[in-house]
């Protein structure tokens, strides 16, 4: 097998180690050809392809997210990994931690670990990497890294998020959302929504506001106003997968990308909504929306209905 077969068997490996390590599509992407640069101009034969890959890729991303934490304290408003629809890694064996560690507040938690940290966790917990193949890959005895992950782990039990287990239960619950929505039923919104339910606008202070919504009632009657006008000018909402949880995707007319949603789901309610409109983390999803655009053509239409 040649060094190529041999890194693109196992970049789907790569870029889920560094898409969990760093939150970002395009970050992780960048660190995952960084790692082949490094494979391809290797003067020896690595004498496991994968060890050493993975090894590289993760120490790249440690690197990259200690400059990216200076830019994300420095983020205006909440700030949320880049949605990911689809993970190219699959291990049937380890489907479920594989699965949680994608949710958006699995990643939101893992903020919260240093660097080190998170990447140790995500080797250990998430893809049952030995200690001894982790101290290789993050420079650090095996002592060490048992420490970290000791640490790791009570930090993210403190918070572990928990969903639906029933995952056809999510998608029906997902889908009456979504009607309820489209048709801006007040009441049929109120029953799906936990009483304490959270609506949290990522939009780097571009778009939208940076303050959270709190409270089904508040929530239900901000969603029964803003959504259908945006159906009336020809958006499409999108019922989607996003980071292993129920999501949606809002296109302009032309199907430009304008905003994605993740929901987070338990008790038969949704618990949280999360809004990525921030341009720059849509990108990679395909062309996108002018929401500022977008955004003036739904309050005039709703002016002139109020008007006509």
């Amino acid at each position: 097998m040649t060094r190529v077969e041999e890194f693109q068997e196992l970049r789907p490996l790569l870029f889920a180690i560094a898409y969990r390590i760093l939150g970002s599509v395009s970050e992780a992407e960048d660190a995952v050809q960084e790692a082949w640069l490094r494979y391809e101009g290797s003067a020896t034969q690595a004498e496991s392809p994968k060890a050493f890959l993975s090894a590289t890729v993760t120490r790249i991303s440690i690197d990259v997210l200690r400059s990216a934490r200076v830019r994300r304290e420095a983020y205006v408003g909440p700030w949320f990994p880049e949605p990911l629809l689809t993970d190219p890694y699959q291990d049937p064996e380890r489907s479920a931690e594989l699965s949680d560690s994608l949710s958006m507040a699995a990643l939101i938690l893992l903020e919260r670990l240093s660097p080190l940290e998170r990447a140790v966790f995500v080797l250990r917990e998430v893809f049952a990497f030995s200690y001894r193949e982790i101290a290789d890959a993050v420079e650090r005895s095996e002592a060490a890294c048992r420490q970290l992950a000791l640490q790791a782990r009570r930090h993210m039990d403190a918070g572990r998020p928990r969903f639906e287990a029933d995952r056809q239960a999510r998608d029906r619950l997902a889908g009456r959302f979504l009607h309820a929505m489209r048709e801006g039923d007040v009441a049929g919104l109120r029953e799906l929504l936990a009483a304490d339910v959270q609506l949290v606008n990522d939009g780097a202070g571009k778009i939208g506001s940076t303050i959270p919504l709190f409270g089904a009632a508040r929530v239900a009657r901000v969603l029964s106003v803003t959504i259908p006008p945006f159906a009336r000018i020809g958006a499409v909402l999108e019922a989607h997968e996003v980071n292993g949880q129920p999501g949606l995707i809002i296109r302009d007319r032309e199907g430009r990308v304008f905003n994605v949603w993740t929901f987070d789901i338990l008790d038969g309610r949704i618990q949280t909504i999360r809004s990525i409109v921030n341009p720059d983390k849509l990108a990679h999803l395909g062309p996108v929306a002018d929401a500022h655009a977008v955004i003036r053509e739904k309050k005039q239409t709703r002016r002139d209905q109020r008007t006509s």
